[in-house]
């Protein structure tokens, strides 16, 4: 339960900018006190709540930081609370679902994109869930940590891929003292033992003089850890301070809140699968927490937050945190039984406190986080039908990352990267959403690649077309049950997850085809590989790749390309703007895309 809340700020937001008929916002921020009986039912699963210290009622006490963004003017608002949660600290949604700018704290109008989420009237939420975020994002969890609780754990690193440049080592927990640290050079490798020393409790540096972790190698540190935070205290946090907002409104929003959204992106929305699958969508009272629910991104994970000594930053891929846990039966929210682990069950709880549900992927999290399993069973053998609550949808030939502006080199990748939006699908479908939570308004049918029809397939049997410099991956990332993250060991059984089929083209032929899929001009995949000085070879952290079409038949045959040339596809009386315009309209009749973005599609110089 929240004991207090404080409010430390209170700002208009980027000067008093007007959104519409939603008027001017202002941004509040403040923290929230809360408390934990251990004993209750709907705390009792958190990891190490029962050794926590305690108050004198017996409860463990902890404190959340939070951001709103509400309507100025709160008639002017739509009543219904939209949270996010947050990335490893950062808001994701401005960059993203808005194509404004990155950062926490947005100065101008223009750093909100389209602020779709402001002209729809939402009062914006974030909370701090996250023990091991960084503070000064401003969204900051504290939670109590085990004094006297020691056990041996690891830590894996890789210079140069998602953290940057590693000069040392900072350990997710404290070290009583190290066992051993190696290097591999890619994911299957043996591990070759490395000189080391640990510079203080947090900090392992290599011994050698002069000596810097090689880019792209993983290094494996193991160590006696202690002193974990209560880390599944994140979740219980969001659950209860969402309630509690909910349930007083006007105090926080200036009226009463009819309906509560969630959406979270990648990590965050692993995250509010696993709030879900762990039953905190309902809060102490019982009450349902998130009404609708979209998770963008996030596959078939969960997150690593509420077990001892977690580490929630982690996200399982085919070189990085390969042997971390995010894989856990059950994937999907059609239920089945499992015949790798001989469990049974589904995703949601099956009651009330289900929300309504709209799960988004790439073709990246089908190669590298066996989304496949969402919609298959176990073993990759049939298509399975999803409840009637929820929706999932392939946003195809994009990948994990992509948002308007993304990159067009190399990168440390062998291919060119893909460049593909799939926001403006992410904005329709948050709208659909809405719709279906406030009015019930069923969503758009599924649109997944099927077994059934051809476009669900193993890696090894994707018909590639020949296309210079497509060289694609041996297989996708292997999916399996981890008996012991701090000690892991090859499967015995593994879940056979599928990828998405290609045409000749090399696009894929299922899925959510968005104007810039449908109508190409060129091969748009969700994985990539990579090049020296990282793993050469290896499948690429959640990059994909973009390749042009040639332009004339002449130049993709000096090439050896299969692949039609833009003249030979477009070249015709049906022109790419008019085939581009068609598509459009088609996804727009079917609420796939919202009228402003058909708009901008039908403007081709914008999307080249």
């Amino acid at each position: 339960m929240i004991l207090s809340v404080e409010i430390t700020k209170r700002e208009p937001l980027v000067g008093g900018a007007i959104f519409g008929a939603s008027g001017a916002y202002e941004r509040v921020e403040g923290v929230a006190s809360g408390a934990l009986d251990p004993a209750h039912p709907g705390n009792q699963g958190i990891a190490l709540l029962s050794r926590a210290p305690r108050n004198n009622l017996g409860h463990v006490e902890y404190k959340s930081a939070f951001v709103l963004f509400r309507p100025a003017d709160p008639i002017l608002g739509n009543g219904r609370l939209l949270y996010e949660v947050n990335n490893r600290g950062r808001i994701m949604m401005l960059a993203n679902l808005c194509a404004g700018a990155a950062g926490n704290e947005p100065r101008t109008a223009a750093d909100l994109g389209n602020a779709l989420p402001f002209r729809l009237g939402y009062s914006l939420l974030w909370t701090g869930w996250d023990p091991a975020a960084p503070k000064a994002t401003g969204l900051w969890l504290d939670a109590p940590a085990i004094e006297g609780l020691t056990q041996p754990i690891r830590d894996e690193f890789v210079s140069g891929t998602r953290l940057g440049i590693h000069e040392q080592f900072r350990l997710s927990h404290e070290a009583v003292r190290v066992a051993a640290v190696t290097v591999r050079r890619t994911q299957t490798a043996e591990r070759v033992p490395v000189p080391y020393m640990l510079k203080d409790a947090r900090t392992v540096t290599l011994l050698r003089d002069g000596t810097k972790p090689v880019t792209g190698s993983i290094y494996e540190i193991r160590y006696e850890a202690t002193k974990p935070r209560v880390q599944g205290i994140g979740f219980a946090a969001t659950r209860d301070l969402v309630s509690h907002i909910r349930s007083h409104g006007v105090d926080f929003t200036g009226r009463a809140i009819t309906h509560t959204l969630a959406f979270g992106i990648s990590q965050a929305g692993r995250y509010l699968r696993d709030h879900i699958a762990q039953g905190f969508n309902a809060d102490e009272n019982g009450a349902r927490v998130f009404d609708g629910v979209l998770t963008h991104v996030a596959g078939i994970g969960r997150v690593f937050l509420d077990t001892p000594f977690a580490q929630p930053f982690r996200t399982r891929t085919w070189h990085e945190d390969h042997d971390f846990p995010e894989i856990e039966f059950p994937f999907s929210a059609a239920s089945m039984t499992d015949p790798v682990t001989g469990a049974a069950g589904a995703l949601m709880r099956g009651d009330a406190s289900d929300p309504k549900l709209i799960e988004t992927n790439t073709p990246t999290e089908y190669w590298q986080k066996g989304a496949s399993l969402l919609h298959t069973d176990p073993l990759g053998g049939h298509d399975v039908a999803l409840p009637a609550n929820v929706r999932g949808y392939l946003i195809s030939g994009s990948q994990h990352g992509g948002k308007a502006g993304m990159p067009r080199d190399n990168g440390p990748c062998v291919n060119p990267r893909n460049w593909h939006d799939p926001m403006p699908a992410i904005r329709a479908l948050l709208v659909a959403l809405d719709e279906w939570v406030v009015s019930g308004r069923e969503p758009p049918e599924s649109c997944l690649p099927k077994i059934a029809d051809g476009s669900l397939a193993p890696a090894g049997k994707v018909a590639f077309p020949s296309a210079p410099g497509l060289t694609p991956p041996a297989a996708a990332n292997d999916v399996y049950p981890l008996a012991d993250w701090r000690d892991p060991k090859p499967p015995t059984r593994v879940w056979r997850a599928l990828v998405p089929q290609v045409g000749s083209d090399g696009n894929e032929i299922g899925g959510l085809l968005l104007p810039d899929i449908a109508v190409p001009r060129g091969t748009f995949t969700g994985w990539n590989l990579y090049r020296e000085p990282h793993a050469a070879g290896e499948l690429a952290d959640r990059e994909g790749t973009f390749l042009a079409f040639a332009d004339t038949k002449a130049e993709r045959e000096a090439a050896g390309d299969t692949r039609l040339s833009i003249a030979e596809r477009y070249g015709g009386a049906t022109s790419w703007p008019e085939q581009r315009r068609r598509a459009a309209d088609a996804l727009l009749a079917k609420r796939l895309l919202l009228a402003e973005d058909a708009e901008r599609f039908r403007a081709p110089e914008q999307h080249e």
